[in-house]
């Protein structure tokens, strides 16, 4: 499992880009466009972890099984 700081990076800058997006879709009136820019945001970041989930696990299952 090679994790870098690049992932971590990557989350944050997409956190900054959708907090400034739904902040200026809020100011302009349009609150429900904002809110599904914060849920598609939400979940393309839910995908990213549940990736290195994964990873996590693998790398756990090899250890313990030796495989």
């Amino acid at each position: 499992m090679n994790i870098d700081v690049s992932t971590i990076f990557q989350i944050a800058g997409i956190g900054i880009i959708i907090a400034m997006i739904h902040t200026v879709l809020k100011q302009m009136g349009k609150e429900d466009m904002a809110h599904w820019v914060t849920v598609i945001g939400f979940v393309v970041v839910l995908f990213m972890v549940v990736r290195l989930l994964n990873e996590l696990f693998q790398e756990i299952k090899s250890i313990f099984l030796f495989q």
